[in-house]
């Protein structure tokens, strides 16, 4: 079942590359684009670190949802979502319903040289061992960012356009 909100919905780790590829994804198709972390920050006027210091991880999950309903409700979007959006059962249904589900897949490596100057990734912040931090958070969230999927896109030592590529094919 095809959803009729037409949306394409970005998931994975967090340095799999949803923002990136999510604001080039919907030049191309001419879409809107939506950054579901970023939509947080507006509606809070604070930090994704400072949710988590004030409310923890549940209350950060809390507000995303809240911001995945809305933003899953509006058609003809590109959605980048948190790296922990599919924790929740609800949230991935969310989802799933509201359109083209892209499970960007990356390996450790690829995530560490992606986040290594990152200072605003509250579950990385207070790592001492990033490595092993990425590859808890990546075996945990795989089988989640799988169940969500309509199609996974490898993006291990891709450029950005060949990633589009992919998935405007897939679409």
């Amino acid at each position: 079942m095809q959803s009729k909100l037409n949306n394409i919905i970005l998931v994975g780790p967090m340095g799999s590359g949803k923002t990136t590829i999510g604001k080039r994804l919907s030049e191309v198709l001419s879409l809107d684009f939506f950054d579901s972390d970023h939509e947080i920050i507006d509606t809070t006027g604070v930090s994704i670190d400072h949710i988590f210091d004030v409310e923890g991880e549940e209350g950060f999950r809390v507000r995303e949802t809240d911001v995945l309903k809305k933003l899953c409700n509006m058609p003809n979007i590109v959605l980048a979502t948190g790296g922990g959006a599919i924790l929740l059962k609800e949230n991935r249904e969310l989802m799933r319903q509201a359109g083209f589900v892209v499970y960007l897949s990356s390996s450790v490596d690829q995530i560490l040289r992606r986040t290594a100057q990152s200072k605003t990734r509250p579950l990385l912040e207070k790592s001492t061992n990033r490595r092993e931090t990425i590859t808890n958070i990546v075996q945990a969230r795989d089988p989640l960012y799988k169940d969500a999927a309509s199609i996974i896109i490898n993006t291990n030592r891709k450029k950005l356009n060949h990633v589009i590529d992919e998935i405007v094919k897939a679409l």
